[in-house]
């Protein structure tokens, strides 16, 4: 059996910066913890949440 090819830190890090958008959960992830935060920041007004996602 081949050994495991150790990733660096620094490919971690690119991998981790970007959503991969063939992945459904991943985008699925990353848009419920957007909303979460943008709830958190402006409220719970459904306008401004859409306003500070950048939603129109």
């Amino acid at each position: 059996m081949a050994k495991a090819k150790k990733q660096s830190s620094r490919g971690r890090k690119q991998e981790r910066a970007r959503v991969a958008g063939g992945q459904d959960y991943e985008v699925s992830f990353t848009g419920k913890k957007m909303r979460k935060k943008a709830i958190k920041k402006v409220g719970s007004s459904r306008k401004r949440v859409e306003r500070g996602l950048g939603s129109r």
